[in-house]
Parts: C-alpha cells; structure tokens; sequence
C-alpha cells in the first residue's frame, strides 16, 4: 500500500529519481545471495564490461560503489587530487553548487566561475585560467554535463578543446549523473579522466548505485593523491578485481540483477535511439512550453537539456503551488525550483525509460494545474504542439519493425 494512497499509477516526472520499468522491478524481486558465491562475481565481471559501453569507452576501469551520486563525486574527487590542489569549477544551478560546496570541505583549492542561473558554464574564462596558468598549477577542471536545476546541457567537446589547445595536463572530471544514457556522451572521445552517473536517473534504477569511470591518466593519478579516502577507494576496488571477487564490501544484490537488466533493455533499444527518444522528448517539451505561452529557463538553445525542462512562471504565481497541486489533486509528480530558482521555476523531468504518449499525458496534467492556479492556458495548445512534433518524428519501434 502506498503511503499516501491515489488511484491509478503516480506520474513521476521529477527528473530522477524515475520510473522503474517492469522487467526491472521482477529482477530485482529476489532473494539475497552470497556475494562470495561464483554466481555474483560472473556477473559483476560482465557488467563491468558492459557499463563501459554507456560511457563510450574502451580504455577506461568502472566501479560500481554503492552510494548515490554524492558519493560518485567524492570519489571521484578523492582519488585523484591532493587537498591543496587548485581546481576550476563551474556554478550553474544548484547541484553544481553542491559539488562545489564538497570540493572546498575537501579543502581543495577551488576557482569558481559562476554564471547566471540558466546560462551554461562560460568557457571563455575557462580559456583565459588555462592560457595563463603556464605553471600548469590547475590540476583538474569539474564541470557538470547535464545541470538539473536550470535545464542547462554544457559542451563537453569544447571543454577538451580548449584543454587540448593550450596543452594543459589537468584533470577533466564530468558529473554525468542526469545525462549518462540520456544525452550524448564520448569519455573516449571527449578526453574525460573522470565521468560519473547515478543508477535512479537515466538508468532507470533506483538510488543506490554511483558508477564512476576512470580512464588510465585518472589511474595514474590516484597512485599519487593524498586525499584520504576508505570507501571509496579505488584501490579497494582494483585490489579485488584482481582476485577475481570484485567486491571489498557487500553490494547491493537486488540492485546488480537490476543493473543487468536495465542495460539489456538499453542495449536492445541500442544507445543511439535512446539518445534520439530523449532528444524527441525534449523537443517536444520546449515545444509545448512555448505553446502554453512561458520561457524555459535555459536562456539559450545551444544549452537545452534533453533530461530536463524547467519552466519559468509568471511573477504572479509561486511555481511550488503548481508543484503541490500536480501531486494533490492529479497524482502528478514535478520538480520543484531549487535555491535561487526556488518559486520561479516549475521542473518536468524526461528522461529514463520513458516513451512519446506518457509524456503526452504529463503535458495534459500540467495545463490543467496551470489553469487551477489562474494561468490562462488554453487547454490541448500545449499537447497538441506535441503530438504534431511526435506524429512527424517518432520512428517506428526497433524491435517491431
């Protein structure tokens, strides 16, 4: 029974945690085993294998450490920087001001470029550090792929390009968490030392698995950091995959056979077309924002999120009444604004595995709780504009063709 009980299925729309496909749910509807047992280290060795592939790289060693996205970050923090070290950090929105929070308690030295909530990280500064830091003294730059909070979708090609052009060695740690399976990423490709995802975003898990991938520089790297770290260390890690075992502590059962299962279905679906169906849903949300007669946040198009829209209110109305009622009287769930964004913004999750008429029916529910709140919307503008977009681009489904 649920704890506040309504009919029909919850519309989860927050931009993770999100829905948990039904082949997911039955596989982790099982018992515990020994995880010393052959069974759990002959699979974790083929998942090792197989989340490399949603990072796009060949090169680079995952861990799979049970914890959320937090702790991804401290991680990936941890094992290869030294307190002291100056790093350059971005301020976007509200989760990238988290990290930053925890890269200074970890008593890093931390350059902060901070940009108005809504634009994307500004590479132009980044440019100017990198050409005159000849020192080379900045030891990693931290950048969020996907903000959350706002909407905003960085550019990590330029990031590298940048990097590579003044031929600086630092460090390039990426906070994957709500795009890794969802928006285009190439650790390989883009040079990323450090990228990081959470298994209740796009993975379309719940909470519990922080997956950190860390190419052979990173390694390198963590030989000589001197940030104390115990549970997460990779060297823990390494240690065991050597032995065979995997595991220097118990992992979450229930969540591995999920993990298996989810990327099965992603690995049908294939990731290219996953990326597409986001692109798709995200096109259409814009689209019907624009209908409704409101602004995205993201104050530019080079900087749309495919995970996330975040939807600016009129002043007259507090964006978090819109949040209640969704959830009071539709059985709707919607983000909230977070921080300086709080009341102005309204958040509709799209990503995991999530298809064209499930969000056609978050659309319906928002215009009529923009109309219980004194917004004249026309009911269906936004809908409509949606399912026109939808009706023209979405293919044909894969596996029933």
């Amino acid at each position: 029974m649920d704890y506040v009980y309504g009919p029909g299925r919850n519309h989860l729309f927050v931009p993770g945690p999100v829905n948990i496909p039904e082949p997911v749910l039955r596989a982790m509807n099982r018992n515990n085993e020994d995880y010393r047992s052959p069974a759990v280290p002959a699979m974790t060795k083929i998942l090792l294998e197989d989340v490399k592939k949603i990072f796009k790289t060949t090169t680079g060693t995952p861990f799979m450490i049970p914890t959320t996205g937090t702790g991804a970050w401290e991680s990936a923090l941890t094992n290869t920087l030294s307190p002291g070290d100056r790093i350059v950090s971005f301020l976007i929105g509200q989760f990238s001001l988290l990290w930053i929070d925890q890269q200074q308690r970890l008593n890093f030295k931390v350059d902060v470029v901070e940009s108005e909530w809504g634009q994307g990280a500004n590479l132009d500064i980044l440019e100017s550090k990198l050409a005159e830091d000849t020192a080379h003294t900045i030891k990693a730059i931290c950048i969020v792929h996907n903000e959350t909070a706002t909407g905003v979708t960085n550019n990590l090609a330029k990031v590298r390009r940048i990097l590579d052009e003044y031929r600086h060695p630092a460090l390039f740690l990426v906070d994957g968490v709500s795009s890794i399976c969802a928006i285009d990423f190439r650790m390989d490709e883009w040079g990323v030392d450090v990228a990081l995802t959470g298994s209740q975003k796009a993975l379309s898990l719940p909470t519990g698995i922080g997956i950190v991938c860390a190419s052979p520089k990173a390694l390198e790297a963590s030989k000589t950091a001197k940030s104390v770290r115990v549970f997460f260390d990779w060297n823990d890690y390494l240690k065991f995959y050597k032995l065979g075992t995997y595991w220097p502590y118990t992992p979450s059962i229930q969540l591995l056979y999920g993990l298996r299962t989810a990327l099965d279905l992603l690995f049908e679906e294939g990731l290219d077309n996953v990326i597409a169906r986001h692109s798709r849903l995200g096109k259409a949300t814009r689209l019907a924002v624009e209908a409704w007669g409101l602004k995205n946040c993201t104050q530019s198009e080079e900087w749309f999120s495919d995970t996330v829209t975040a939807v600016l209110v009129p002043p007259y109305i507090e964006s978090s009444e819109i949040v209640r009622r969704a959830w009071k009287r539709y059985n709707l769930s919607l983000g909230l604004g977070l921080n300086k964004v709080a009341g102005k913004v309204f958040r509709i999750g799209h990503l995991g595995n999530l298809n064209e008429l499930q969000l056609l029916g978050c659309l319906a529910g928002v215009e009529m709780v923009l109309r219980d709140v004194g917004y004249p919307v026309k009911l269906g503008s936004g809908v409509a504009a949606a399912s026109a977009y939808f009706q023209n681009n979405t293919p044909l489904i894969p596996s029933r063709i």
